[in-house]
């Protein structure tokens, strides 16, 4: 179950990085300040290498099978692309400053995915 929400988180994020990605370049240029639309395209970055990797990662449980380190690194990134990119588009479209302080968790929460897909390896390849 938990390959299948990988899987298909993944493949909606990625789609909505294209798509916000281009809103970003074409809808926001010279409606934003420059670091505002430099700040939106780190989130759309950040949100399509995520989704990437969690679309690895959905291959990886269907290969190696029920893994609690594989596992964790879904919530993982699925939090993180949430926290972190979540939270750069709703400063830039919004500009409510309380969101500042939720982007380093979702960072956060990225390094833990891939701390997990480290042990996952170890634990797998040896």
């Amino acid at each position: 179950m938990t390959a299948k929400i990988a899987f298909l988180f993944a493949a909606a994020a990625g789609g909505l990085s294209v798509a916000l990605g281009a809103f970003g370049a074409h809808g926001l240029r010279g409606r934003v300040e420059d670091r505002l639309l430099e700040t939106f395209q780190t989130a759309v970055h950040y949100q399509m290498f995520h989704s990437l990797v969690l679309l690895l990662v959905s291959f990886l449980l269907l290969e190696w099978g029920k893994l609690l380190s594989l596992e964790i690194a879904v919530y993982a990134f699925i939090a993180g692309i949430l926290l972190f990119s979540g939270s750069l588009y709703g400063l830039v479209l919004t500009e409510l400053k309380w969101l500042g302080p939720i982007t380093p968790v979702g960072g956060l929460c990225f390094i833990a995915g891939w701390i997990s897909v480290f042990v996952a390896g170890i634990q797998k390849i040896g």
